[in-house]
């Protein structure tokens, strides 16, 4: 489908907001930032970001039979700070992803611990979203939109995470033989500079997607203007075996805040996926994002067809200047 010459890539639910404060079960500010997984049976659960009215976030468990409407609610909150005993999580637990490893029959859930230095990512699991075994802070401050791969590389986990300096903010990876102790660092994604949509600062947006091509990486991108910023999402895409080898970057976004609901609200302008989950038939996507911080939203897509779009806009590695750059994670490109 075109619309105004650009593809759409992703297709938002005549439904949205699939989930408001409104439906909360008890009182609350905003429900937003979703991470998200399917069941052993089939069940579609987010893991919502919800902020109260202290500002402080917590994450609540939705769940789906057919993952677009009828949610079912936790009645209490499912995981909540435990400063006690985590001092990182001080000001709250925010922006979970969700990865489901084989190998250790468990979810993994990275999210962003809000300490009384800034946001680091943390690590906790769980098999059954009601009890979680706590690894604690992995990365320290300034970090977060981390996520972890679904499976090792040559006997290691590997985490893609976004440390912020003065310099800029961009994507690392990261690895580790036990998931508790990180290192191997190496440059992942580099923000561009200049006047491109995704200059100087970008996140992860979903877990990577594991694809016959490589690994396809959504990635949110920031744009400073006179009145704030905008947030917009593009495209990459890593080896399958070597993930930190980028083989494709796309030059321009592929989608961003065009709706009411993502344009006005906490923060404006903002479209910002944070789980998705692939359907039976291994191409067709349900990408759950945060829209302006207020509500959380659904848009499908298709695998098949983001990699095709790739194919046409994005054939070469964009390093920070807009030029083609070497393909290498191990050396700042050009």
């Amino acid at each position: 489908m075109k619309s105004n010459k650009y593809e759409v890539l992703l297709h938002r639910s005549p439904k949205n907001p699939i989930l408001t404060a409104d439906d909360w079960t008890y009182p609350i500010h905003t429900v937003f930032n979703p991470g998200a997984t399917k069941l052993k049976d089939g069940t579609t659960l987010l893991l919502c970001r919800v902020e109260d009215r202290r500002g402080i976030s917590h994450l609540c468990a939705a769940r789906s039979a057919n993952g677009i409407d009828k949610w079912v609610i936790d009645k209490n909150p499912t995981f909540f700070p435990d400063p006690m005993n985590y001092p990182e999580e001080l000001w709250g637990v925010e922006d979970p992803r969700i990865t489901y490893i084989a190998e250790n029959d468990a979810y993994f859930m990275t999210f962003t611990a809000f300490s009384k230095t800034g946001p680091g990512v943390a690590i906790a699991s769980t098999t059954d979203f009601k009890n979680f075994e706590r690894f604690g802070l992995v990365m320290q401050p300034d970090d977060k939109d981390a996520a972890i791969f679904p499976r090792r590389f040559n006997g290691e986990y590997a985490l893609i995470h976004r440390p912020a300096s003065d310099l800029g903010s961009h994507m690392w990876l990261s690895f580790s033989p036990d998931l508790r102790n990180w290192g191997g660092h190496a440059l992942f994604l580099p923000a561009r500079r200049g006047g491109w949509w995704d200059a100087n600062k970008i996140g992860l947006s979903t877990p990577p997607i594991e694809t016959e091509r490589g690994w396809l990486v959504m990635y949110h991108g920031v744009r400073q203007h006179a009145s704030g910023s905008l947030y917009r999402i593009g495209l990459a895409l890593f080896d399958k075996e070597n993930p930190g080898l980028c083989l494709t970057r796309g030059q321009a976004w592929m989608f961003g805040p065009e709706e009411s609901y993502e344009r006005i609200g906490d923060v404006s302008y903002v479209v910002f996926p944070t789980g998705c989950t692939v359907g039976d038939d291994g191409d067709s996507l349900n990408v759950y994002y945060g829209a302006a911080d207020t509500s959380v939203c659904l848009a499908t897509g298709s695998i098949k067809q983001m990699l095709g779009w790739l194919e046409e806009n994005g054939t070469e590695y964009i390093g920070v200047a807009g030029q083609a750059a070497e393909r290498t994670a191990l050396s700042m490109p050009l």
